[in-house]
């Protein structure tokens, strides 16, 4: 179960948990596996997405994260 965090956009935040699996934040959103960002990487939000997804920007690309996986950067 998802928790309802709210971010901002432009906020810094940490992956905190791996999902099973992440989706590229493109039009057309692509499933890729968990590897392709680390436990503790930082990025960016850049969007707010429907399904209480999150557009970060990471190192290696943008992937739609939910609230359980992040957390800000303070």
């Amino acid at each position: 179960m998802s928790e309802n965090k709210i971010f901002q956009v432009g906020d810094r935040v940490r992956v905190i948990a791996l999902p099973p699996y992440v989706k590229t934040a493109e039009p057309m959103p692509m499933l890729r596996p968990p590897d392709v960002i680390q436990l503790g990487e930082e990025g960016t939000i850049l969007d707010r997405r429907p399904g209480g997804y999150w557009g970060v920007r990471f190192a290696g690309g943008a992937y739609l994260m939910d609230s359980q996986y992040i957390e800000v950067v303070s």
